[in-house]
């Protein structure tokens, strides 16, 4: 089942995956598996599915999406033996699909960003950034009470970091704190940003100019 679940990644043939869903309920759990694919296109194309699939199941069986929900989150940590690193991502998309039903969980992605431990933060801090901006709206009052840690990312030496804290931000209703910062316009580091089912590569300035 796996092969032909990563078929359907290739192609982005959710609407026929979330038909599978409901049917066979441990695709989330290879939908996780998929997170860690050498094609980054189809690892994040796996995350956005994980979306798509909760949200199917979650019209029968919530309590599953629910227990999945809180799986992902262990897998955030090492005690879980096995690191799922776009765990806060897949959290989002499904959160966000659903915020009715897993609304509690907006504020523990977002709280991500300051509970982490700075050794596991240099892996997981572009992923968190993705994830609160992905939420969008539903992450705008969480986001204030991390607004200056988000706000340092800007100045951090990844430009990935710097890019998705542009990206965040704008995403969250945010964007007033990217205008104070006019040496983001001419900031040419690259940004891998996943949107719209497909991997592009942007620079700083490009999403700065959008917010």
């Amino acid at each position: 089942m796996k092969k032909q679940l990563r078929k359907l990644l290739e192609h982005r043939t959710f609407d026929e995956l979330g038909e599978l869903a409901p049917r066979k309920r441990r695709i989330l759990g290879l939908l996780v598996s998929l997170t860690f694919d050498a094609d980054p296109l189809v690892a994040w194309r796996a995350v956005e599915a994980m979306g798509v699939a909760a949200d199917r199941i979650a019209d029968d069986d919530p309590d599953c999406v629910r227990q999945h929900l809180r799986r992902l989150n262990w897998l955030l940590s090492e005690e879980s033996g096995g690191i799922c690193w776009r765990a806060p991502e897949a959290m989002a998309e499904i959160v966000r699909r659903r915020p009715r039903l897993f609304g509690d969980y907006v504020s523990v992605i977002v709280t991500l960003i300051e509970q982490m431990a700075d050794e596991d933060l240099v892996h997981f801090r572009p992923g968190i950034l993705w994830a609160i901006g992905r939420l969008g709206s539903l992450a705008r009052e969480p986001v204030d009470g991390v607004l200056s840690t988000i706000d340092a990312c800007l100045d951090h030496a990844d430009p990935q970091v710097r890019g998705m804290a542009v990206w965040c931000l704008g995403q969250c209703g945010r964007g007033d704190v990217v205008a104070t910062r006019e040496t983001l316009l001419s900031d040419l580091g690259a940004v891998d940003l996943y949107e719209n089912g497909e991997l592009a590569r942007v620079t700083v300035s490009e999403l700065a100019r959008l917010k």
